[in-house]
């Protein structure tokens, strides 16, 4: 059985921000690791309305044993506004997931959706310099993961969203590093080696596949940053056909330890 964590008046204390709050699995991982660490630190999750995220930020850091702020969907964009510093890679991004405190007492945020997810991949085999990368979602998570794709040195990537001018507007950003191309995508995996999930869709039982599943094929790639359930049906179709895969949770180990460095200043 693993040590009870510690919990008293001089834990410091550390927020998960979402709206929904339920599916995420931070506050046990990032809290086991922060002790593991020798911290006594926990991490709370609080569930808060895009509309009431700003008031809830002010609140949060009056608090002056509040160390660290983790932001999920669909705060990662407004968070960064939210921040008095932040890192080069957030700032490309206009999108932050962890946020720790300034000696002034301000926030400094940074991205590491993007770093986890390829480190992940490459933990599973797949490589993504040379490689052609469809990623669906140019949300927060998508955002990051495809900068980190092109830094990585991808031959290509496309980019599928539901929201036209979100999606545009991270293809064009992207684009402008003129590192590798990167155009519209489409919900066809046709002709690419690695096919990634970056949104919500395959959370609930009812929801659709994010792409056209009967059209993966042997050989690609295929990721998706969804936790809860483990293994979503995209995942599952592209295991019956043989494809290597990765789930949410590898992408989740990775990034918490790049949050907890972060978180503890690293």
């Amino acid at each position: 059985m693993p040590e009870p964590l510690a919990l008293n008046g001089a834990t410091r204390l550390h927020y998960i921000v979402g709206d929904p709050i339920a599916q995420v699995k931070s506050p046990a991982g990032v809290t086991r690791a922060l002790q593991e660490r020798g911290h006594n630190a926990c991490v709370m999750p609080a569930h808060v309305a895009p509309a009431d995220l700003a008031s809830w930020f002010a609140g949060a850091s009056l608090a002056k044993n509040v160390d660290g702020i983790i932001a999920t969907v669909p705060h990662k964009f407004a968070c960064f506004d939210l921040c008095g510093t932040a890192s080069e890679r957030a700032a490309f991004l206009r999108a932050v997931n962890t946020m720790r405190r300034n000696a002034d007492g301000s926030w400094h945020g940074d991205m590491f959706d993007g770093l986890g997810f390829v480190s992940a991949m490459q933990g599973k085999g797949c490589q993504p310099e040379g490689k052609k990368a469809l990623l669906v979602g140019a949300g927060g998570a998508g955002s990051a993961i495809a900068h980190a794709l092109v830094m990585a040195g991808a031959k290509s990537i496309a980019i599928h969203d539901k929201d036209d001018m979100r999606r545009n507007t991270l293809v064009h950003r992207l684009a402008s590093l003129n590192k590798c191309p990167v155009t519209q995508g489409s919900a066809d995996p046709t002709g690419f080696d690695i096919v990634l999930n970056a949104t919500p869709v395959g959370m609930q039982e009812a929801d659709p596949y994010p792409l056209d599943a009967e059209r993966i094929s042997t050989g690609m790639f295929v990721g998706c940053v969804i936790t809860v359930p483990a293994v979503t049906p995209l995942i599952a179709a592209a295991r019956a056909k043989g494809c290597v895969t990765m789930t949410g949770a590898d992408m989740f180990g990775s990034v918490r330890d790049l949050m907890v460095d972060f978180l503890l200043g690293a």
